[in-house]
């Protein structure tokens, strides 16, 4: 090869590269970008559920093979990606007839480019024990009233939004699962007056850091109350309930989201021996301020549809016998009788009464509910009939401001638990564990600074 050959050789390879380095910035500089996520959602026997949203991305994939056994890789890949009003891109990944009681590792890439994490991605798919071994242990963390500070759109004054340790302490907490009860994020005047209002809300909460942890390393199942279904104290009046339903749904992922017919956010689901019941006290919720003889019927948070819904899920579960617990989540409180400016079934005592009668006249064991709301947390218990007892965790704020005025106005409620009143950002982890025969439900407050504020324990045998 001559001399002058070698040089035009030399200049050529020289001009590839840099055409490859350009070509190459530029494909980089055109991939689309993260905006939040994963978060995992309903677990079952053989399929799991991760969410993630993304700007710009003409491909996601997730990547998932058996922990340890990278030969065991599955791909899922998500194209023709459409765009919310808010800019983001969610998709939402079910890999089914997986292993069952099995662990997975996964991996996401956006446009070819693999995503990186200071966490490892992982998930679980549910063990078959039933009719083969005893109830597993397990641990799940409940909570209410998430507000984030945005002080462009915040009302003047100190932010609402007081904490952001509960969300790193609750990542770190090793539950299995979390169930979010409501007002888990706040819509404010300029959310809420327009479509993309209401979606810049949810992906911007949903993006923040002190999140993504919590996230990615666990379940979580969630129903709505008024700030995030719309304005404070909405009724089913609100104008964009149908935007707010599919904003829910797009950012949330429960295994169900009410009925074809009947829309909303209630939903079941089932871990370990336990059934959960995520009921939505709002699309149908008539104003609280509705004297109940104005109502054409029932005075209602639920409507006549689900209020029959939650009715025959509870049979059918006692039915089945295998749920020692059966969990109602539900927005306002249930047992007690204070109002105030609380939204709580006070105001709904025929439909109170109705479902209360019918737990009770049926039989149903094992029965608490789950609610938030009021911004302080307590554990309250009421006798329903002549021998049987209902119990309800109140669970609240995560991160909101604390309701200190409950701190005279609900110093006294005949229905709390001694020793439970909590007026401070917490959140409640709640263990099932023992025997088969003599299962026990281990409440546990924590505090925004770690500290455990009360436990108690509940046996199975005094929810009968």
């Amino acid at each position: 090869m001559t001399p002058p050959f070698r040089s035009v050789v030399r200049l050529l390879s020289s001009v590839i590269c840099l055409l490859s380095s350009v070509f190459g910035h530029l494909s980089s500089a055109h991939a689309g970008t993260l905006v939040s996520g994963p978060m995992l959602g309903a677990q079952a026997h053989r399929e799991a559920f991760i969410w993630v949203e993304t700007k710009d991305a003409k491909k996601v994939t997730l990547d998932y093979w058996l922990a340890g056994k990278p030969g065991t890789k599955q791909s899922i890949t998500k194209t023709g990606l459409r765009t919310t009003p808010a800019g983001g891109q969610i998709s939402h990944f079910r890999p089914g007839l997986l292993e069952m009681g099995a662990k997975y590792e996964y991996a996401l890439s956006i446009d070819g480019e693999p995503q990186k994490f200071s966490f490892p991605l992982t998930f679980k798919t549910t063990t078959l024990w039933e009719w083969r071994t005893p109830p597993p242990d397990l641990k799940f963390i409940f909570g209410t009233c998430a507000y984030f500070n945005e002080p462009a759109y915040d009302r003047p004054g100190p932010g609402y939004g007081k904490t952001m340790e509960t969300f790193k302490l609750m990542g770190d907490s090793g539950a299995d699962f979390m169930v979010w009860g409501g007002d888990n994020w706040y819509y404010r005047e300029p959310d809420f007056s327009s479509e993309s209002g209401l979606w810049y809300r949810a992906q911007r909460d949903r993006a923040l850091p002190e999140l993504a942890k919590l996230l990615a390393v666990m379940p979580h199942y969630a129903t709505w109350d008024d700030h995030d279904y719309g304005s404070n104290d909405a009724n089913r009046s609100f104008a964009f309930k149908d935007e707010t339903l599919r904003i829910f749904k797009a950012y949330w992922g429960n295994p169900t989201y009410g009925e074809e017919d009947n829309p909303g956010v209630y939903t079941k689901f089932t871990q370990g021996d336990a059934m959960f019941l995520l009921m939505d006290d709002r699309y149908y919720r008539d104003d609280d301020r509705l004297e109940p003889a104005e109502a054409a019927a029932m005075k209602t948070q639920y409507g006549a549809r689900q209020r029959d819904w939650l009715k025959q899920s509870l049979l059918h579960a006692q039915t089945l016998g295998q749920y020692t617990f059966k969990f109602i989540v539900t927005g306002g409180q249930v047992i007690t009788d204070f109002g105030g400016w609380s939204e709580t079934f006070a105001y709904y005592q025929a439909e109170r009464e109705d479902l209360l009668k019918f737990i009770n006249d049926h039989h149903i064991t094992g029965v608490i509910f789950l609610s938030g709301d009021v911004h302080f947390t307590e554990l309250a218990r009421e006798k329903i009939g002549t021998t049987q007892w209902v119990y309800e965790l109140t669970s609240s704020p995560l991160s909101s401001g604390a309701n200190t005025s409950a701190l005279t106005e609900r110093k006294t409620d005949p229905h709390r638990v001694d020793g439970t009143f909590v007026v401070d950002q917490n959140f409640c982890t709640l263990t099932l564990h023992g025997p088969k025969d003599d299962r026990t439900l281990t409440i546990t407050c924590i505090d925004k600074q770690g500290t455990t504020r009360w436990t108690h324990d509940i046996k199975a045998s005094e929810l009968k």
